[in-house]
């Protein structure tokens, strides 16, 4: 696929569904007319439940195929293309089985992208992913606010060292993100709430309150901050998204977690992911469609303010 091409023009949702959204599938994201980079990280061996997110990162490109005839999303007044050049980097490749070299590569990778001055796009994987992104998103824009929208609020101290239940317990120790200027959305599992660094907005209270009054907390909390958006797919709940190793009832629509995120467009937000899609638990591929979706959805959001 050429640049004239890019990067929906006369696409079929059936047809050559290589890369996310048909992007044009490169490693060149160095040049001028590259501003965003889609990069899978196949990698599930922090999992602690059902296994299999490392497969997450095709099924969302699969499902991508479906959002690909729209050449406008709605909601939004522009053309993707009209704003956005983006590539597909493919998979980040690793050794099999070792983890360190994953975490290695990955904030080698996201350092490489993000001095160059691009937006880095991960799809995941587990969520351990998260904490060498960070890593190399910090090495380039220093100490993050994180937006982080889970069931789960991964701050356990957790004694294995590679998990995805322990990443944002080590981020701020290890001073990539300010607690104080970072939120929670979504939580529905224990945690300490008297010890906890973060502002959560709990589930039960992201289903019930207005949603200009969710977005209204989250932006006042990030402030000017450079932002980290991070998203587990288990934030939605299991009827919209039941392909995932750690579903978990009572959680946000699909409807909702968009209408969310259109609300922080216009946030210094410098990196994003979408993590814990498990397509073996998956039903007719909607928590694909569901992560596909999110995916387009920053990319709108980077977009806007282009």
């Amino acid at each position: 696929m050429t640049d004239s091409q890019f990067p929906f023009a006369e696409t079929s949702i059936y047809i050559d569904v290589f890369s996310y959204l048909g992007l044009p599938l490169s490693r060149d994201f160095k040049r001028d007319s590259v501003d965003a980079v889609v990069m899978g990280i196949p990698y599930d061996l922090g999992t602690t439940g059902r296994p299999g997110a490392r497969s997450g990162p095709n099924a969302v490109r699969q499902a991508s195929a479906n959002l690909r005839w729209e050449q406008r999303r709605w909601p939004w007044d522009f053309a993707l293309a009209e704003r956005l050049r983006a590539i597909d980097y493919g998979d980040l490749r690793y050794s099999y089985g070792d983890s360190d070299d994953m975490l290695a590569r990955v904030e080698a990778q996201a350092v490489e992208i993000t001095a160059a001055g691009k937006t880095l796009v991960s799809i995941g994987g587990d969520h351990f992913v998260t904490l060498p992104l960070l890593r190399g998103h910090a090495r380039t824009h220093g100490k993050l606010a994180l937006i982080h929208f889970d069931a789960h609020t991964d701050t356990y101290e957790d004694e294995e060292k590679y998990s995805h239940g322990c990443m944002f317990h080590r981020a701020p120790k290890e001073g990539l993100v300010d607690p104080a200027h970072s939120i929670q959305i979504g939580i529905r599992t224990e945690y300490d709430r008297a010890a906890h660094p973060f502002q959560v907005i709990d589930a039960q209270q992201a289903n019930e309150r207005a949603v200009a009054d969710i977005v209204d907390a989250i932006r006042a909390r990030v402030g000017g901050m450079p932002a980290y958006l991070t998203f587990d797919i288990d934030c939605l709940d299991p009827a919209f998204a039941p392909g995932t190793g750690t579903p978990v009832v009572g959680g946000l629509s699909s409807s909702r977690a968009v209408q969310i995120l259109q609300g922080l467009a216009d946030l210094n937000i410098v990196g994003f992911d979408v993590v814990e899609v498990a397509p073996a638990y998956d039903h007719a591929a909607i928590t694909a469609l569901a992560g596909a979706s999110l995916v387009l959805e920053f990319l709108y959001m980077r977009a806007s303010r282009a």
